[in-house]
């Protein structure tokens, strides 16, 4: 069994992962903050499913990019388990999850999540043999440096909101397709798939040198 956590932002998952389904999943918007609302929602999941912390064999979580104290919390919550009941942690970026669970696609996707103070983190992929990859580095940028730097027809997924869905479609026309908003939401199923797709390979990180995607420094404290 095991247990995928995204906190990269204000919506985060939890779910749980046989090797086959995903045997529970749970996403919502954090009114408390991920501080106090983590450990006690993945105590809550394992003790609905009655699985014991002992019987989980990984943990897969959201490396970023994204929010900076979201991504903290959840990468030292991931830590600590792994550590503490001595099973393996995998790391996944945010992004490659959420591109994860598109459907499959030609021409480039360009996946998108909230930075905040109007920027916006992307990264753009495309399908090859199968398999999407990203092409190039991630991106912080603002959406208006976005629009502008599309070419060809692009689908657009993960947190756009009706306002930066209004300005791709003004902007871009006909070459800015969107998905649904149930598509656009982060789950951490798939990303529990990665997880488990690497868990089986044997690609496992390193608890003590993991570290969360950062596009800039966070700030000081």
């Amino acid at each position: 069994m095991l247990l995928a956590i995204d906190t990269a932002t204000r919506v985060p998952s939890l779910a749980l992962y046989d090797g086959e389904r995903v045997v529970a999943e749970e996403t919502w918007h954090s009114a408390n903050g991920h501080t106090v609302e983590l450990v006690p929602s993945i105590v809550r999941m394992l003790k609905r499913q009655r699985i014991s912390p002992s019987q989980l064999q990984g943990i897969a979580v959201a490396l970023g990019p994204g929010s900076f104290t979201g991504l903290r919390i959840g990468l030292s919550v991931a830590k600590g388990l792994a550590l503490t009941l001595a099973i393996p942690l995998i790391g996944i970026p945010t992004l490659d999850a959420l591109i994860y669970a598109q459907a499959r696609r030609r021409g480039p996707v360009c996946a998108v999540l909230q930075a905040g103070r109007g920027r916006i983190c992307v990264g753009f992929y495309r399908r090859r043999r199968g398999q999407w990859q990203r092409q190039g580095d991630y991106c912080l940028t603002t959406l208006e440096e976005l629009c502008a730097s599309i070419e060809t027809p692009t689908l657009f997924c993960g947190e756009i909101d009706t306002q930066a869905a209004e300005l791709l479609r003004e902007r871009l026309g006909e070459k800015a397709k969107l998905v649904s908003p149930a598509a656009s939401l982060r789950r951490a199923g798939y990303l529990a798939e990665l997880g488990w797709q690497r868990l089986e390979r044997g690609k496992v990180d390193d608890p003590a040198s993991l570290s969360p995607i950062y596009l800039r420094h966070p700030p000081i404290k």
